[in-house]
């Protein structure tokens, strides 16, 4: 498993020094920072003005969307977000199945980095990489189980259908989207720029993995992906 992952690591060397350097500068970062402050607010002004109808979960989680992703994640909110999409499709409800997911994943990702590696300071990747992961599923299959429950389903229920229509779009999210994180940052610390310019990057990373499979669940009815925008605001 050590010898496959190396190989891995060494046939993408040479992305990972193309992108080491930009996502690293704290210019780029700043510049960043303020595209993903003018999208938040893109985002609560067409939410609150024109968009009230949209239920609040889902309002939440493209309010994360967009902060992990900036500018990306408020052109997915304008393409399949929004009640004034022209029309549904199968592209757009994979869209936002895969905001759902990615909005759950991305939180415990993130959370699960800070704490293990910022604040416990845990200098063993794989401890970190493990316990991310936990934190990422934790969090994902929760964002699913809540709503469940609410919806009437008992607890054991609402596990078992997000483990059968969650684990696997989590999985290619998290493999791709930690395993972006651990090639770009390596052994950086929470007070380097590249923690956080990898980590910034990496989501991105994991979000256009898990679209096409998100797509594939949907077409095969395995997720029945979030409601239609433009029939709440009908």
């Amino acid at each position: 498993m050590a010898s496959f992952l190396h190989s891995i690591e060494e046939a993408l060397a040479p992305a990972r020094d193309v992108v080491r350097p930009v996502v690293s500068d704290p210019q780029v970062l700043a510049a960043w920072a303020a595209l993903v402050a003018v999208s938040l607010g893109v985002l609560a002004w067409d939410l609150r003005k024109r968009n009230q109808a949209i239920p609040s979960l889902m309002k939440g989680v493209w309010a994360l969307v967009v902060l992990y992703s900036g500018p990306m994640g408020l052109a997915l909110y304008w393409y399949a977000g929004r009640t004034q999409i022209p029309s549904d499709s199968l592209w757009r409800r994979g869209v936002r199945s895969t905001a759902h997911c990615y909005s759950g994943c991305g939180a415990g990702e993130v959370t699960g980095v800070v704490l293990l590696v910022g604040v416990l300071a845990i200098g063993d990747t794989v401890v970190t990489t493990l316990g991310t992961f936990a934190f990422a599923y934790t969090f994902g299959y929760a964002l699913t189980v809540g709503p469940l429950m609410q919806e009437g389903e008992s607890f054991g229920t609402a596990v078992m259908d997000a483990l059968y229509s969650e684990t696997p779009s989590i999985t290619v999210m998290e493999v791709t989207a930690i395993g972006t994180d651990l090639l770009i940052a390596g052994s950086a610390t929470i007070g380097d720029p590249l923690f956080w310019g990898a980590l910034a990057f990496s989501l991105s990373v994991g979000f256009v993995a898990a679209y096409p499979v998100n797509a594939g669940l949907i077409a095969v009815g395995v997720k029945e992906g979030m409601s239609n925008p433009a029939e709440m605001g009908s």
